[in-house]
């Protein structure tokens, strides 16, 4: 009858509520939950349908709520200067990268590293049979060439990895050989130190076009949902002659940028952001913050890899060798809202 349908439509309405997503209150106010309008009475059939059309939406919203919460988030670390956050000389990036698999929540099934060290034309993707290191800095400690972090390799991720690009026309090889560079393993060892998430390192490409790196990251997108980070290393600051010589932490160089950045990524809209990312060089103080893009430009994977459902939200903002850096996460506005 009509009152143990407007129960029932009480219940899923409590349920809805739970679950934080909107249904159309007009429905509500139609089985009696709201307040009818004055002067009509629904008759027990329209109540009934009324509430199979509250049921459809409700089912349709737990679909949705379900996908964003398997859908896996987007990040963009700053992954310091060469093994300092390892070495104990950049505690404030070290806690960054720390906090890492915390921000990003559920445990990833692989992790696909875009890293500022290697670059290449056409791109290429790390589809070995297993993992070594790649000491690619030079005037560390001996400690510091020493570091041991042998995460599983996942060579038919690099396969998709490959598949996913030149379905979008981005050429793409398999290199078999090429270990992790300092770009993905330090971040790893502080974000995943137990080595056993499976990962794939993915050069940028050595164009160096931001076109072509939102492109990857939107190629790569699908990873997503299938329980992949997409994890992009770079440094939202990186001019070494700047660093430490003209900065200092109440006057840091590269904070106009910051600024600008931040605003471009967390005031537009999903078209909006990724229009500015296009034209970055546009921003106040990009090429003082970036002579050359390399580091920068695998933030624009990471924001390329996201869509309009998803908000940006800055994770990282310090002072780091004299200069503002910040480090973004994308994630599903419903994971964005709980958070």
């Amino acid at each position: 009858d009509e009152s143990s349908c407007a129960k029932h439509a009480t219940r899923i309405r409590d349920a809805n509520e739970r679950l934080s997503f909107s249904i159309d209150p007009s429905i509500d106010r139609s089985i009696g939950i709201f307040p009818r309008e004055t002067g009509h009475k629904r008759s027990s059939v329209e109540t009934r349908q009324e509430a199979k059309r509250y049921t459809i939406q409700l089912l349709r919203g737990v679909t949705m709520a379900a996908a964003a919460a398997s859908r896996m988030p987007t990040v963009y670390v700053a992954h310091g200067g060469g093994p300092m956050p390892l070495m104990g000389a950049d505690d404030k990036t070290r806690e960054h990268l720390a906090s890492v698999s915390r921000l990003v929540g559920s445990r990833p099934k692989a992790i696909v590293v875009i890293t500022a060290h290697w670059e290449s034309a056409p791109l290429r993707v790390s589809g070995g049979e297993s993992t070594s290191l790649l000491f690619d800095y030079y005037g560390f400690p001996a400690e510091t060439y020493e570091y041991e972090y042998r995460p599983p390799a996942e060579p038919r991720l690099a396969q998709r990895v490959q598949s996913l690009l030149k379905a979008q026309k981005i050429p793409c090889d398999l290199d078999s050989t090429r270990g992790l560079d300092h770009g993905v393993f330090v971040p790893l060892m502080l974000a995943y130190p137990d080595a056993d998430v499976p990962v794939v390192a993915l050069s940028l490409h050595a164009g160096l076009d931001p076109a072509t790196h939102l492109r990857m990251g939107e190629a790569l997108a699908p990873l997503r949902d299938e329980g992949i980070l997409l994890l992009a290393s770079g440094m939202s600051f990186h001019n070494m002659r700047a660093f430490s010589r003209h900065g200092s932490p109440r006057e840091p160089v590269g904070r106009a940028f910051d600024d600008a950045l931040g605003a471009a990524l967390l005031e537009s809209d999903d078209t909006g952001r990724k229009a500015k990312l296009r034209q970055w060089t546009a921003l106040r103080g990009a090429r003082d913050s970036h002579p050359r893009e390399e580091h920068f430009l695998p933030l624009l994977v990471a924001a390329g890899a996201a869509d309009a459902a998803d908000r940006p939200r800055r994770i990282f903002n310090d002072v780091v060798l004299g200069a503002q850096v910040s480090a973004f996460l994308f994630e599903p506005s419903e994971t964005a809202a709980a958070a």
